[in-house]
Parts: structure tokens; C-alpha cells; sequence
């Protein structure tokens, strides 16, 4: 099959198990501003980035090692994924010796044993779904996602809306989910069979750890990035004003949907074409069009940033939730720069580059912790906000010399430079908030996508063309 054709496919697959999963946690979002008050949605938030901090850190990120080494076809998949379930197992004894740190924690400790139990089933749950994705079954993959939200969302509504327990319901639904998918994966897919002390192998287990420990400082460096700035926000401003800065992450998070169903795809046709000598040219082609897509969405988003926010908080006059929006839009800045640095991780996977990987992480976090300390006690959920824009966009502007040294690709500053002053121009609109911002803001829209849409239009006729001209000779290059 073309490698466009199949990247196309592929993603498709994963958008139809990610679209709606991730809808159904956004629209979930409601229930929780409805139900928790501010304080309680922020320790709940808390909860969850914590976990999905220590996630790959007590598995030593061998989540990335099954999906690089289990589509090695020179490595026996059964060696591979009992290697990932090991590293699990040592990993959590030594999270339990920790576990009573926890508990001194004001905000979280009173949930120290449920914490260590959401981590528990979240790590097998990973090894799980991304070895069934390295064996190649996508579409297994995709119809798990759906599993796991419809489960959790009715969990949610039994334990949240129906026994009113808060905090203690929203983890507990968390635990459920992954319970289900990890059964539902087992089932399937047999995944018993490739687990058993007969299939231990310290060459390849040291090869998988050779390979993802460098990602275990990575993973830690980019939560300090990511969702330390809500500890900061705790700490400095309090409790109330983090529920409010996490509710305007949301509508961000709705980039990352969208890139996430790609870039499942693109990382393993990434791995696929690895060795092949057009694999520039392929970076080339898919990041013109995942840049313009990108900055589409971006702009779309920050023109509807008001009435989104709105739906998700409700209309009630007293909810300082709805206060959220007017931060939105420099997060959905920051996100846009996220997106390209996820992409640019795939080339550091595809060469097994990890070092990189996380020396560029560390460039994104130094920046997020010096601008937090010098810009919240100013000006609160306003200064995280731009630290997290900034810390994003120095990871990218290192990652982007760095990435192609490895896979050289040819990038179009220019156009960078133009969809960047608009996505900027519009959060200054937004914040400032003149009488008719909306002119400005669908301005801002209208232009970035004109300007975009030839660029996706061009790249797709390109993909086109060459799958046309390679019919009968599957095996050319592209």
C-alpha cells in the first residue's frame, strides 16, 4: 500500500477510536464544573497529572520501547512485551516504598492509596494497548479507546452525579476504565500468550533500557512543563484560581485530539519507512500540511473560545469558571507549538535518538520554571499561561535544528513566521476585548485559513499524484 495511503488509513482508524472518546471526556468536563466545586476540580486535575507523570516514570518508559522495538521485526514480540510487563512490576514495588510521601501532601494526600491503584492499572493498561498497536492492530486499538471513555463516563455518572463522591468517584471511574481495557485487550487479542517467565531476555531487556531510559528524565521534564505550572498556581494563588486555569486548558486539549489520532499514525509510519532514502521528502510533504491544519484549527478555536468555555461551564452567573476563556487563547498559542514538537519526537524515536529527546525537554522546562517563578506572583493564571507559550515555542525552535540533523527535511520559515503573528494577533484582540473583537477575531480566522488552505490543498494533490503514478509498482519510492 502507498506509505500515504496507509498513513491516511490509519489515521482515520485511530480518529474514529480518539474523536469520540476524547469528545466524550471533553463533554464530561461539564459534569465535573457542575458537580465539583473549584476546589475539588482542581484537586481531581491534580490527581490525574500526577499520575500521568508517574506513569512512565515507574515503567521507565517502556511504553515508547514496545511501540520502536515491537515493530522491529528483528526482536521477538513475545520477548519484548514480557520485558515491558517486568519492567512494570519492579517499577511499581519500588512506587509502593514512596507511596507514604504521598500522604504528606495537603492537597492529595488524603488520596494516596486510590493514587497508587489508578497508577497500577494505567501502567499495565499502556504496555497493553500500545503492543497491540506495535503488532499492527489498529482498528483493535481504536475500538479500545471507545471502550475505556464509555466506561469511565458511565462511571462517572454513577459515582459522580448519582453517589455524589467527588474527587473519590472521578479516580475511582479512572480505575474502572482501565481495568475494562486491559480484560478487553487480554481477551482479544490473547495477549496471555506473550507473557511468561520463558520469554525473559536481558539482551533485550537491556536494549528496551537503553532505549527508554533517557525518556524517563524526558517524560519528567516535560510534566515540569506541562503541569507543574498548576502546582505553582496552587501554591502562589491558590486552589480556586487552578480550577479556573484548568478549565481553560480544555479547550487546548482539543488540539492535541486532533494531533494525537495523527500522530499514532504517523509515529509507526515513521518506523516503517525508517530506512528508506525518500524519508525526508515524506517529513517534508506531511508536516507542510500538519502545520497549515494546525494553525486552521488554532485560529477556529480562539474565534469560539467564548461560547465553547460557556457550554462547558454553564451559564450560572456565580461560576468564576466561566472566566476561564480569557486565558484560553495564549494556551492554545502554547499548544500549537506543543503539537510541533510532538512531531518532531517522532524523529528522535524513528532513530532511536532518546538523548535528544530529552535534552530538548529540558531546554522547555528550565524556560516554563524561571518565567513561573518570575511572572505568577505578578500576575497569576495570566503568567503561567505565557510561561507555558514560551517554554513551548523555545523546545520547538531547539527540536526543529536539532530533529533534522538526524532526518533533514526543508521547512518553510516564512510561512511560520506569518501564521504565527496571526495566531498572536488574534490572542492580543481577545485579551484586550474592544467592543467588536469578534471583527477581529474572524478576520484573523478568515485570513490564516485562506492563506493555509492552499498549502493543504497543494500537499494533498501531491500525496494524490504519487499514489495515481505508483499504481502497479507498490514498492517505488515516494
Amino acid at each position: 500500500m502507498n506509505k500515504y495511503k496507509k498513513l491516511m488509513g490509519n489515521t482515520l482508524i485511530f480518529g474514529i477510536g480518539s474523536f469520540g472518546t476524547k469528545l466524550l471526556g471533553f463533554i464530561m468536563t461539564m459534569l465535573y464544573t457542575r458537580c465539583m466545586t473549584e476546589a475539588e476540580y482542581s484537586t481531581a486535575d491534580l490527581i490525574y497529572n500526577t499520575v500521568n507523570v508517574l506513569v512512565p516514570l515507574v515503567t521507565f518508559s517502556m511504553a515508547d520501547a514496545v511501540i520502536r522495538f515491537g515493530m522491529d521485526k528483528g526482536y521477538d514480540p513475545r520477548k519484548v512485551f514480557t520485558s515491558a510487563n517486568l519492567s512494570v512490576l519492579i517499577g511499581m514495588a519500588v512506587f509502593m516504598l514512596f507511596t507514604p510521601l504521598v500522604k504528606l501532601n495537603d492537597t492529595i494526600g488524603g488520596y494516596a492509596f486510590l493514587l497508587y491503584i489508578y497508577c497500577y492499572f494505567s501502567c499495565f493498561r499502556q504496555m497493553a494497548s500500545q503492543f497491540v498497536r506495535a503488532r499492527g492492530y489498529v482498528k483493535l486499538f481504536a475500538a479500545d479507546g471507545i471502550l475505556t471513555v464509555l466506561v469511565q463516563v458511565i462511571s462517572n455518572l454513577i459515582l459522580i452525579l448519582g453517589l455524589k463522591l467527588g474527587v473519590t468517584g472521578y479516580v475511582i471511574s479512572f480505575i474502572v476504565s482501565d481495568v475494562c481495557s486491559l480484560l478487553f485487550l487480554t481477551a482479544v487479542a490473547g495477549l496471555h500468550k506473550y507473557v511468561d517467565s520463558c520469554f525473559i531476555d536481558k539482551r533485550v531487556m537491556g536494549e528496551m533500557l537503553r532505549f527508554s531510559a533517557p525518556l524517563i528524565p524526558t517524560y519528567l521534564l516535560w510534566w515540569v512543563t506541562s503541569a507543574s505550572d498548576r502546582w505553582f498556581v496552587v501554591e502562589m494563588v491558590g486552589d480556586t484560581e487552578n480550577g479556573i486555569y484548568s478549565i481553560a486548558y480544555k479547550l487546548p486539549t482539543l488540539l492535541m485530539l486532533v494531533t494525537t489520532m495523527f500522530y499514532q499514525a504517523w509515529q509507526m509510519s515513521s518506523i516503517e519507512e525508517r530506512d528508506s532514502r525518500t524519508i525526508g521528502k515524506f517529513y517534508e510533504n506531511v508536516f507542510g500540511a500538519y502545520t497549515s491544519l494546525l494553525y486552521i484549527a488554532a485560529s477556529g478555536l480562539i474565534l469560539l473560545c467564548k461560547p465553547l468555555t460557556l457550554i462547558l461551564t454553564g451559564t450560572a452567573e456565580d461560576s468564576r469558571f466561566q472566566e476561564a476563556h480569557i486565558f484560553t487563547p495564549i494556551l492554545i498559542c502554547a499548544m500549537i507549538f506543543q503539537c510541533f514538537c510532538q512531531f518532531l519526537s517522532s524523529v528522535y524515536t524513528t532513530k532511536k535518538k532518546s538523548v535528544n529527546s530529552c535534552a530538548t525537554a529540558f531546554v522547555a522546562a528550565v524556560v516554563n520554571v524561571i518565567l513561573n517563578f518570575l511572572l505568577i506572583p505578578q500576575y497569576g493564571v495570566w503568567g503561567a499561561a505565557i510561561a507555558t507559550a514560551a517554554a513551548y515555542f523555545a523546545c520547538f525552535a531547539v527540536r526543529l535544528f536539532d530533529a533534522r540533523k538526524f532526518i533533514f527535511f526543508r521547512v518553510d520559515y516564512f510561512r511560520f513566521l506569518v501564521n504565527t503573528v496571526i495566531i498572536i494577533f488574534m490572542c492580543v484582540i481577545y485579551a484586550k476585548q474592544p467592543s467588536v473583537y469578534w471583527v477581529g477575531l474572524l478576520l484573523g480566522f478568515v485570513v490564516c485559513f485562506m492563506y493555509n488552505s492552499e498549502a493543504v490543498l497543494k500537499t494533498l494533490r501531491k500525496i494524490l499524484s504519487r499514489g495515481n503514478a505508483r499504481k502497479g509498482n507498490g514498492n517505488a519510492a515516494g
